[in-house]
C-alpha cells in the first residue's frame, strides 16, 4: 500500500485535482504530451493502461469515509478489485482495507435495512448478520455460521432481527440473543402414513381388529391423544411444516416487520435443455464440456409470489396477472416504514406489463399501483426502482408512461398519481434522502450526451443540478446530506472518484487516479458529436474522428463502429463502455480513417420510441440508421461506400453481418465479432422481449437474422468469435460458417480463439483480434500506402 500511495502522488499532476466548471478540452492529437507507443498491442492492454474505474462506492454511516471496489493504476490484468476506503477530505488518499478491516462490515452500512426509528440498520455481509447502531456507530455481529444469512429486517419496535436462512425465515431477540424458527417451509409434498393399511384386504383386517377386541380399541384411543399432545407441544416449540409442492422451489422470502407474515417467492424450475459448452485447453488436457444457458422460447423459470401467514402458516397464492399467468421475474422494493405493507414489482413473462403492488401484511388482498403496458415490451431505465416515503403512506416509482422514464407518487394503495418529473430526458436512477424529504436523482436532463445528480423535494417542485461538469457523474451523497462522492468521467478522461459538498456549482477534488502515468502522458481527444440526418427524419447522434484532428492525411477511406448490447449509450460527453475501441478509432483516424459511431435506434439514453424502434425486427430501423451513416460519410467527406468499412461486437457483430449481407451497396469490407447470427439460438430474457417466441413470430425471427441473408455477402468478410463464448455460443458462428461454404462465398474468414468468453480477457488475445481488423481494413477499402501495425 506504501508503493501504491507513492504512485499516486507521484500521478497526482497528471490530472487537475479540482474540476472546472467546463468540461476538459483536448489539445490537437497530433501534438502529444511525450512520445506515446500508439501500436495495437500497447492500447489493446486495457485496463494495464487506462485504468480500472472505482465501483460500488458507499458512505460510512458517519460519513466520514467513502467506500469502493478498485484496483490501484498500473496493475495487472489479472488482478481483481479489492475494498478500498478513503477518508471525505480533499487531498485524501485511498487505502486498501486489511481483512479484518473488511470483516467488520463496515464498509457495508450503506447498505443497510433501516430501522422505522432510523436508529438502527440491518446489514448482510459474507453470509452474516449485523446490526449497526446509527447513534453510537457501534457494529455487532449477530450471527457467524457456515450457513448463509440474508435478507436482514429489523422488527417494526427494533426489538428483532429478522432474516433467512435454508429457505426459512428466523429472529434474533436483540437483548437475549435467542434465535428462533418462523417458518417451516419445505420442498416436495407432505408424507403418508406408511403403518395404514392400503389394500381391501387389509383394510377389512384392520376394521375386523377394531370390532372384536377392547384391547385394539383401547390403543388406537391413547396413540391419537399421545399423537394430539406431540402436535400440540410441537406446535409450541416449532412452527407448523408447510410443503409448497414437488415442482416448486424456495426463491426467496422476505418477513414484514411487523411479523405478521412472510411474502414468499416460489420459482417453477425450467424443463429446458441448456446448451453444453466444450472447454479446449484445460488443465487435464481432456475437452471437458460444461452446460450453458437455455435458448429463447425453451421451457423458461417462472416465479409465484404467495404469502405466507403468521402464525397460522397459511399459505396463500397471489395472483399478478389478469391471465393468471406466473411472472417472469419480481423484483421486491421494500417493506414500509411501520412495517405493515410490502411493495414489490412483477413483470409479465410476455414483457409487455409491468405492475407494482403494494401487500398488507394483515391480509391477501393485492393493491395496484402502477401497471404500465407496452405494445413493444416494458423496459427503459430505472425500470424496477421504486420505494416508499411519507411514513409509509405513499409510493415512488420511475415509468416510461409518457414515453421517457420519469419520478412518479402515488397512494400507498394506488390513486392520487403524481408526475414529479417530466420532459424529453430520462431519469436514470433515485434515492430517498435518509430524512425522507428530498429525491437524488440522476438524470439526462437537459442533453442525452450528460448524466447529472439533481435533487427535488419530495412534494415535487424546482430541480436543483448540483454537478455542472459536462460528462457522466455516478453521485452518492453522505448520509449526513452535507457531501457527494462522485465516479465522473469525460469522453477523454476515464472514471475517477471525486468530492465536493452537496450543493449547485460546488469545486470537485479529485480521491483517486486510475489511469497510469503513461495514459496520461498523452493529451486524449475529445471526438466532437454530430448528428446525421437518418431517412426518416430523425438525427442520429455520432462520435466522429477526422484525420485533420491528427493532423494526418486522409487516406480516402472511412469505418463505423458499431456498439454492442443495442441498448446500451455510447455516444456523450461520457467515457465510453468501449474503451479499447475508442483507442482504435483514434488509431484509425491517425493512418488516415474517417471514423464514426452512432446511437443508432435501440440505443439507451432516448427514451421509449428509440428503444423500442427494433420490436421484431432487429437489424432494420436500426442498421438503416448505419446505412444513413455511410450516406452521410460519402456526402460530406467525398468517400464512396465500397471504401468505408464497418465493425462491431456482439450485436455490433450482428449489424455488421446484416450490414454486409441486406445492405452491401454502402459498405466496404466488415469485421463481425461474438456475433449473433441466428436470434433463435440466443437467450430467453433479451430476445423474446425484443422477438417474441420463435414458436409464435417466425416472421421476426427470420427478418432479424443474418444467416438467412448470407448470400447477399459481396465485401471481405472477417469474423472472429471466442470458443467458450457463454453469452453469444460459438455454434452460433460455426452454423453461419457452414452456411457460407455451402453458399459457396469464398472472401471471408473465421479467427477462433480458443480460451476466450464473450467479453475477452487475455490482452494478447485483444491484440490479434484487433491487428486482424486493422489488416483487414488495410488491405480492402485504404488507399495503397506504407501503413504498418505492430
Amino acid at each position: 500500500m506504501r508503493n501504491s500511495a507513492r504512485l499516486l502522488f507521484a500521478l497526482a499532476f497528471a490530472i487537475p485535482a479540482t474540476l472546472a466548471s467546463q468540461a476538459p478540452t483536448s489539445a490537437p492529437a497530433s501534438s502529444p504530451a511525450t512520445q506515446f507507443d500508439f501500436s495495437i498491442r500497447n492500447i489493446m492492454r486495457g485496463p494495464e493502461l487506462y485504468g480500472t474505474p472505482p465501483t460500488d462506492v458507499n458512505w460510512s454511516a458517519d460519513s466520514r469515509w467513502i467506500y469502493f471496489n478498485w484496483v490501484a493504476p498500473g496493475s495487472s490484468w489479472r488482478t481483481p478489485p479489492a475494498t478500498y476506503r478513503v477518508r471525505a477530505v480533499d487531498g485524501a488518499r485511498p487505502e486498501k482495507l486489511t481483512l479484518a478491516q473488511r470483516d467488520s462490515a463496515g464498509p457495508y452500512a450503506a447498505h443497510a435495512v433501516v430501522s422505522a426509528d432510523r436508529h438502527y440498520g440491518a446489514i448482510e455481509y459474507g453470509g452474516d448478520i449485523y446490526l449497526m447502531d446509527y447513534r453510537t456507530h457501534n457494529l455487532r455481529r449477530l450471527t457467524h455460521t457456515p450457513a448463509r444469512e440474508s435478507n436482514p429486517i429489523l422488527s417494526s419496535d427494533s426489538k428483532r432481527m429478522y432474516f433467512v436462512r435454508d429457505g426459512n425465515a428466523f429472529s434474533i431477540d436483540l437483548a437475549s440473543g435467542l434465535t428462533t424458527q418462523l417458518t417451516d417451509l419445505r420442498t416436495g409434498t407432505a408424507p403418508k402414513d406408511t403403518t395404514a393399511p392400503t389394500t381391501p384386504q387389509r383394510k377389512r383386517l384392520a376394521q375386523q381388529q377394531r370390532d372384536l377386541f377392547n384391547v385394539v380399541r383401547d390403543q388406537i384411543a391413547d396413540d391419537s391423544i399421545a399423537k394430539a399432545e406431540r402436535n400440540r407441544v410441537d406446535s409450541l416449540r416449532n412452527p407448523e411444516t408447510v410443503y409448497v409442492g414437488s415442482d416448486r422451489s424456495i426463491q426467496s422470502l422476505t418477513v414484514a416487520p411487523d411479523g405478521r407474515g412472510v411474502l414468499v417467492m416460489l420459482r417453477t424450475p425450467a424443463k429446458s435443455r441448456p446448451v453444453e459448452i466444450p472447454y479446449w485447453v484445460t488443465e487435464s488436457g481432456y475437452t471437458e464440456p460444461r452446460k450453458g444457458r437455455t435458448v429463447v422460447g425453451d421451457g423458461q423459470t417462472r416465479v409465484e409470489m404467495t404469502y405466507l401467514s403468521l402464525p397460522s402458516a397459511k399459505l396463500t397464492r397471489l395472483h399478478l396477472f389478469a391471465n393468471d399467468s406466473l411472472a417472469s421475474f419480481v423484483v421486491v422494493n421494500g417493506w414500509n416504514a411501520n412495517g405493515t405493507d410490502v411493495l414489490f414489482s412483477a413483470f409479465r413473462p410476455d414483457n409487455k406489463q409491468r405492475v407494482r403492488y403494494t401487500l398488507s401484511s394483515t391480509d391477501t388482498t393485492l393493491h395496484a399501483v402502477e401497471t404500465l403496458d407496452d405494445t413493444a415490451w416494458v423496459g427503459g431505465p430505472c425500470s424496477a426502482c421504486a420505494g416508499w416515503y411519507d411514513g409509509g403512506r405513499r409510493v415512488w416509482y420511475v415509468s416510461e408512461a409518457t414515453g421517457y422514464a420519469h419520478l412518479y407518487t402515488a397512494a400507498a394503495h394506488g390513486g392520487d398519481v403524481h408526475q414529479l418529473t417530466a420532459g424529453k430526458w430520462e431519469v436514470r436512477d433515485v434515492a430517498l434522502s435518509p430524512d425522507g424529504s428530498t429525491f437524488d436523482l440522476i438524470t439526462n436532463d437537459p442533453s442525452p450526451f450528460d448524466e447529472h445528480l439533481f435533487s427535488l423535494p419530495v412534494t415535487g417542485g424546482t430541480l436543483t443540478r448540483i454537478t455542472t461538469t459536462p460528462g457522466r457523474h455516478a453521485a452518492v451523497v453522505s448520509p449526513d446530506r452535507k457531501l457527494v462522492a462522485d465516479v465522473y468521467s469525460y469522453v477523454n478522461r476515464p472514471p475517477d472518484l471525486y468530492l465536493m459538498p452537496n450543493r449547485a456549482n460546488a469545486t470537485e477534488h479529485q480521491l483517486t487516479v486510475s489511469p497510469t502515468a503513461e495514459f496520461l502522458s498523452q493529451k486524449w481527444f475529445a471526438p466532437p458529436i454530430v448528428m446525421v440526418p437518418a431517412s426518416d427524419g430523425a438525427r442520429v447522434p455520432a462520435h466522429l474522428y477526422r484525420p485533420e484532428d491528427f493532423g494526418v492525411k486522409p487516406n480516402g477511406a472511412a469505418v463505423i463502429f458499431v456498439h454492442g448490447a443495442g441498448y446500451l449509450h455510447n455516444v456523450g460527453n461520457f467515457w465510453s463502455e468501449y474503451p479499447r475501441e475508442y483507442l482504435f478509432n483514434i488509431l484509425l483516424a491517425r493512418h488516415g480513417y474517417v471514423v464514426m459511431d452512432a446511437d443508432y435506434r435501440a440505443s439507451e439514453g432516448y427514451g421509449r420510441d428509440w428503444r423500442t424502434a427494433i420490436y421484431r425486427h432487429m437489424g432494420g430501423r436500426d442498421l438503416q440508421d448505419e446505412v444513413d451513416v455511410s450516406r452521410y460519410i460519402t456526402a460530406t467527406y467525398g468517400i464512396p461506400a465500397k471504401r468505408i468499412g464497418i465493425y462491431g461486437g456482439s450485436y455490433g457483430g450482428f449489424m455488421t453481418l446484416m450490414a454486409l449481407f441486406t445492405a452491401p451497396d454502402y459498405f466496404g469490407a466488415g469485421a463481425a465479432l461474438r456475433s449473433v447470427t441466428d436470434w433463435a439460438h440466443y437467450n430467453n430474457g433479451y430476445t423474446s422481449a425484443i422477438l417474441n417466441l420463435p414458436q409464435n413470430d417466425t416472421l421476426a425471427y427470420r427478418q432479424s437474422s443474418p444467416i438467412y441473408f448470407a448470400e447477399g455477402l459481396r465485401a471481405p468478410l472477417l469474423m472472429a468469435h471466442g470458443m467458450v463464448d457463454t453469452n453469444v455460443n460459438y455454434e452460433d458462428i460455426v452454423r453461419l460458417t457452414q452456411r457460407l461454404i455451402e453458399l459457396g462465398k469464398t472472401d471471408w474468414e473465421l479467427a477462433s480463439y480458443p480460451v476466450e468468453s464473450h467479453g475477452f480477457l487475455r490482452p494478447d488475445s485483444w491484440t490479434d483480434e484487433y491487428t486482424r481488423i486493422f489488416k483487414l481494413f488495410e488491405r480492402t477499402i485504404a488507399q495503397p500506402s506504407t501503413s504498418t501495425v505492430h
